[in-house]
This record gives structure tokens, sequence and C-alpha cells, in this order.
């Protein structure tokens, strides 16, 4: 497997999930499974949706500068805005770490890995924030409950159901088992090393000298699959 597609800068391996226009594009080995989990999930009352999937490292890179500079908000591990500008390179780098992955490193990468919610929990006048509280005890509870109980008879997992000191608790981010653990197993901190260095990053000196802690804090550091 080729660093490209495991950065985010190949999306040959991935197709859109349907013919709807600006369908999320996903890795062919998901649909299936995908398929499977949105048909129980309309069982179930739900109406589950794909927020985002497949992320170009180029677009993570535009939200990690767009943050760096405080051109993007930044939230805190109790998701409050973060006044990032007075911060050293060093807080900003792990402020934004808590929330938003290192370009050429994101899961959303793969096409494997996606942000669900349930459609029918949204009223006309709101929108999607992907927020905890949102989740927790908001609209999309009742979804977030079924989503836990129920996502790996499908194949998937929470990779961040829990805050375990690195990205924040995600509880609508899930991730298919065999597809993302074929797709990590290639991936390396030598080649996340080498897409950070070619790319005009935001904090590049900062993030280089602190990769080894970087790679086992947000790129490891996972949930165990249950």
């Amino acid at each position: 497997m080729r660093a490209a597609q495991l950065t985010g800068q190949d999306a040959s391996a991935l197709q859109p999930m349907n013919p709807r226009p600006n369908a999320p594009w996903l890795h062919q080995g998901v649909l299936e499974d995908l398929a499977a989990l949105q048909q129980a999930a309309t069982d179930a009352g739900f109406n589950l949706r794909v927020a985002s999937g497949y992320r170009a490292f180029e677009r993570q890179l535009a939200i990690w500068n767009g943050k760096f500079n405080g051109e993007k908000p930044v939230l805190d591990a109790n998701s409050h805005p973060l006044d990032i500008i007075h911060l050293s390179e060093s807080e900003r780098v792990k402020a934004i770490l808590r929330w938003s992955a290192l370009p050429g490193a994101s899961r959303h990468h793969w096409g494997t890995d996606m942000d669900v919610f349930d459609q029918n929990a949204i009223a006309p006048n709101q929108s999607l924030a992907l927020t905890p509280h949102e989740y927790d005890s908001g609209p999309q509870a009742a979804f977030s409950s079924w989503l836990e109980d129920n996502v790996s008879a499908f194949g998937f997992f929470l990779p961040y159901a829990k805050d375990q000191g690195g990205v924040a608790r995600e509880p609508w981010h899930i991730s298919h088992i065999t597809t993302s653990s074929i797709m990590l197993s290639a991936f390396s901190q030598n080649m996340l090393a080498t897409a950070i260095t070619h790319a005009p990053i935001c904090g590049k000196h900062t993030i280089l000298n602190q990769l080894d802690w970087i790679y086992s804090t947000y790129v490891t550091n996972l949930c165990e699959v249950e």
C-alpha cells in the first residue's frame, strides 16, 4: 500500500457511497457493511447519514493551518472556544490535536472512518454541531446510544468512544474494523514525518520535534474493538 493512499494524497481506492451529488467518498471495502448498518438504523427508527467520510490531505491541512492561525475555532477539553493566538506553538499543537487530526494522520484519509448522525433528529432550523453534548443529552442522544450498542455487529467500532488522554471523545466517529486495521498496520511514523516535512504546515518544526509523542498519543491511542 502506497504512502500517498495512507496520508490522504491518493483517493484511487475510494468511491462515492451512493449516486447522490456530493456523496461522501469511502473505501470500497466499507460500503457493504455500512449499507447493512444503515438498514438496521432505519429499522430502529433512525436515518443514519454520513456527515464526513474521506478527507484529503489538502483539506486537513487547511483545517489545521486555519486553527493554528486563529482563523478557525479551536475548542478546549470542555468544548468551549479557546483563544489560541496567545498560546505557544507547542500549546497550539496540543490544543488542535484534541479535536482535529494532524494532516497525514487523519483516519478520514483512509475512507474507512466516518462521522455519522441521525437526520431525523435534526430540526429544520438546526444544524449538526458534532459535540459530545449533542450526542450525550442533545438531539442525537437516542441515536448515539443505539449506535454504541449495535455498531460492532456490522463490522465497525468507535475508536474515540472514551477520552484516553489523546483525541477527545467522539461518539459520532465510527471506523470499519477490518479495513482500518489494515491501513493502520501499513501506516508508520516515518510515513507521517515525510508528509509533514514536505507540507506547508504551520508549526512544522514543533510538530516534527514532538512527533514520537504525537504518534503514540493521537494516532495509535485508540479504544479497543469490542
